[in-house]
């Protein structure tokens, strides 16, 4: 007899509830113990109790008592907060944003195929991109991710993908999602999109008609700098795809780190809350220093696309950047004088961070490369923390003083 379909009340007896209480509660039912914090099921494999049990257990995809390499009770409880969280049947957690990408595109384009993606992209995806997609005979065009009709324009016959990121990263420019994700349908192409700036908390893009939507765990998610992991959600069909690739690709994802991830779930809400009035906060004051340029943030009236941003977000995040009068000198002199932010890659963690990225990308493009994409010498990038508001605005003022 076949195994009955659940129910979507069943697959997610939370879903009427909002976030808050969805990232608290969507995962009890996954808890077989009596422990108000679950386990975590720290082991490699699981026993078999009988030959007929070990069969379906090797037989079944995804089964969270086979091999942890394949699933786990602690990766299931996260994958199944996060599902709900970002309003998609199904999620698989892996060793990293990168891993998620990776084994993602992978899954959805091989030899012969074409790609569309964004002239500016997170780094590594902009290394997959360029450096190893060709490798594999995949050809990949980028556009300007401000013009929506330029993905049109670059759609080809063998187009398998379009690959998108909003807001960028470091200069925090937006895609149209409704208007890409309808180019895409009407040639029956996959989205995917980098959310991780944004968080499901801020920008819904499943609902604004993408197909799937990655994130590097390792920043909102997790929250406390601790633990390096990616995420992958979707339909059940592309994510069961998707996972068989993460097994040969070796990406799992270690319970203990999955374990955080849940914990740092836990807070997500209060958190984005205070990340997104932080940098609002941080934003207007900086807009206004006689040392700042150019600020980059999507809530800001200021911002070329802040129309764009206020119909598809929510809220505008935790992350800004913004250029400095003087250049490469004078990025380095504030760094180099801020007490309470850390000169550190990252971001998404209850600490501020920040980072030069015509530095912190060298290892990827040459300055010049970085310029055509508008990442200017003296641009800085801020994952703003959860410090208080008027004490961040004090120190980043000082840093400036000698830059004014």
């Amino acid at each position: 007899m076949g195994r009955k379909h659940a129910t979507a009340a069943q697959r997610c007896p939370h879903a009427g509830f909002g976030p808050n209480t969805r990232l608290i509660h969507a995962d009890r039912k996954l808890n077989s113990t009596s422990a108000v914090v679950p386990p975590i099921y720290q082991t490699a494999t699981f026993r078999g109790d009988s030959g007929e049990d070990f069969a379906r257990r090797a037989g079944e995809a995804r089964h969270p008592e086979f091999y942890t390499r394949y699933g786990n009770p602690t990766l299931s409880q996260v994958e199944s907060v996060l599902a709900t969280l970002e309003g998609t049947e199904s999620a698989l957690v892996t060793g990293s944003g990168m891993a998620a990408v990776s084994a993602t595109v992978l899954t959805i384009v091989g030899k012969g195929d074409h790609v569309v993606a964004q002239a500016n992209h997170y780094g590594g995806t902009t290394n997959l991109l360029q450096k190893l997609l060709p490798r594999f005979g995949v050809d990949v065009t980028q556009v300007d991710q401000r013009d929506s009709s330029a993905f049109g324009r670059a759609v080809r016959p063998n187009t398998k993908l379009i690959l998108v990121e909003t807001p960028s990263n470091p200069v925090m420019t937006l895609t149209d999602l409704r208007a890409v994700a309808a180019i895409a349908k009407t040639h029956g192409i996959t989205t995917l999109i980098d959310n991780t700036f944004a968080t499901p908390l801020n920008q819904r893009p499943i609902d604004l008609g993408i197909d799937l939507v990655f994130h590097s765990a390792t920043k909102y998610f997790g929250g406390h700098s601790d633990l390096i992991a990616g995420a992958i959600m979707g339909s059940n069909e592309w994510i069961t795809k998707i996972w068989n690739t993460h097994v040969i690709l070796g990406a799992a994802l270690g319970p203990f780190d999955a374990w955080l991830m849940l914990r740092g779930l836990r807070t997500l809400a209060l958190r984005i809350r205070q990340h997104n009035g932080n940098a609002l906060h941080l934003a207007q004051a900086l807009e206004k220093h006689p040392a700042v340029k150019a600020v980059h943030y999507p809530g800001l009236k200021s911002h070329p696309q802040h129309d764009l941003a206020k119909r598809q977000m929510s809220g505008f995040g935790g992350m800004l950047s913004f250029e400095v009068k003087g250049g490469y000198e004078a990025a380095d002199r504030f760094l180099s004088r801020i007490r309470l932010a850390s000169r550190a890659a990252s971001l998404g963690g209850v600490e501020t961070l920040a980072v030069h990225p015509a530095s912190n990308f060298l290892h990827y493009m040459t300055l010049e490369e970085a310029a055509k994409i508008g990442i200017a010498p003296g641009l800085l990038r801020i994952s703003v923390g959860l410090e208080g508001k008027d004490d961040l605005v004090a120190d980043f003022e000082q840093a400036l003083c000698q830059n004014a």
